[in-house]
C-alpha cells in the first residue's frame, strides 16, 4: 500500500466505491446461495469457539472491575446490572468485530488473494463473471450473518462468566445479581448491539475482500495484504463503535 496522501485517499476512494458495489450488487439473481452457505459455515467454523474463549475473560474482567467499584461504592446490588450492560453494549459486539475480522477477515482475504495471483479473478472477468457478485456478495453476507449469530453467544458467555466471577470470586449474592439485570438494561440496548455486529461484519467482510482482491506481488504481497486487512479494520471498527455509540445515545433514553 503506498504510504503517499494520493495513494492513501486512492485506496479510501477504491474501497468505499466496491462497497457500494457490494451494496448495489446484493439484490442482483441468481443469488449465490450454496457459496454463501460455505462461507458462513467456513466462518462460523474458524471463529466460534475462539470467540467462546475469548469472551470468558472479558466478562470476568469486566464484573471483577465493576464488583471491586461497586463494593467500594457501597452499591453492590448493582453490580449485575452494570456488568450485563457492560458486555451487552460494548463488548460483546466489539469482541465479536475483532474475531471476525481476525480469523473470518483474514481467511477471507487470504482465499480472494490467492485467487488473484493464480489470475483466476481475471480470467472470470474474461469469461464475463463479476467477481464481486459472484465471490465478494456472498462473504459479506456470511460475514454479517455469523457476526449476529457470535454477538449473541458472546453476550451469554459473557454474562455466565460474569456472573461466576461476581459470585464465587468476590462473594456476591446471585439472587441480587440476577435481580438488578434488567435495572439498567434494556431491549433496545440487545437490537442496537446486534446491528453494531451487523455493521462491523459488514466493514470486516468488505476490508478483507477488497485488500484480497487488489493483491499483488505473489504469496509475500497475499500475506501483506491479509495483515493490512487486519489493521484497516480495526480502525474502521473502533470509529464506527465510537460513531454508533455517540448516536445511540442521542437516540435513545436511558434509563436512570
Amino acid at each position: 500500500m503506498s504510504l503517499s496522501p494520493t495513494g492513501a485517499l486512492r485506496h479510501s476512494g477504491n474501497l468505499f466505491a466496491m462497497a457500494l458495489d457490494v451494496v448495489r450488487t446484493i439484490p442482483r439473481r441468481p443469488f449465490q446461495a450454496r457459496e454463501f452457505i460455505q462461507q458462513a459455515w467456513f466462518v462460523a467454523s474458524v471463529t466460534i469457539l475462539p470467540t467462546a474463549l475469548v469472551s470468558i475473560p472479558f466478562g470476568a474482567v469486566i464484573a471483577l472491575q465493576i464488583g471491586s467499584l461497586t463494593r467500594q461504592l457501597g452499591a453492590q446490588s448493582f453490580s449485575g446490572a452494570a456488568s450485563v450492560l457492560a458486555v451487552l453494549r460494548e463488548a460483546s459486539p466489539i469482541v465479536t468485530a475483532l474475531l471476525i475480522a481476525g480469523a473470518g477477515g483474514t481467511a477471507i482475504c487470504a482465499d480472494l488473494g490467492a485467487r488473484k495471483i493464480r489470475d483466476e479473478i481475471d480470467a472470470m472477468q474474461v469469461l464475463g463473471i463479476d467477481p464481486i457478485h459472484r465471490l465478494v456478495v456472498p462473504r459479506v453476507l456470511a460475514s454479517m450473518v455469523v457476526a449476529v449469530l457470535l454477538n449473541g453467544l458472546v453476550s451469554v458467555v459473557g454474562v455466565a462468566g460474569g456472573y461466576f466471577f461476581n459470585v464465587i470470586l468476590q462473594n456476591g449474592t446471585p439472587g441480587a445479581y440476577l435481580a438488578s439485570f434488567t435495572t439498567l438494561a434494556q431491549l433496545s440496548d440487545l437490537w442496537a448491539a446486534e446491528v453494531k455486529a451487523l455493521v462491523f461484519g459488514a466493514i470486516a467482510g468488505i476490508v478483507a475482500s477488497y485488500k484480497g482482491l487488489t493483491a499483488k506481488g505473489g504469496p509475500k504481497g497475499v500475506g501483506d495484504a491479509v495483515n493490512q486487512s487486519v489493521v484497516i479494520t480495526f480502525m474502521l471498527l473502533f470509529v464506527t463503535n465510537f460513531v454508533m455509540t455517540a448516536v445511540y445515545f442521542q437516540v435513545v433514553p436511558q434509563r436512570g
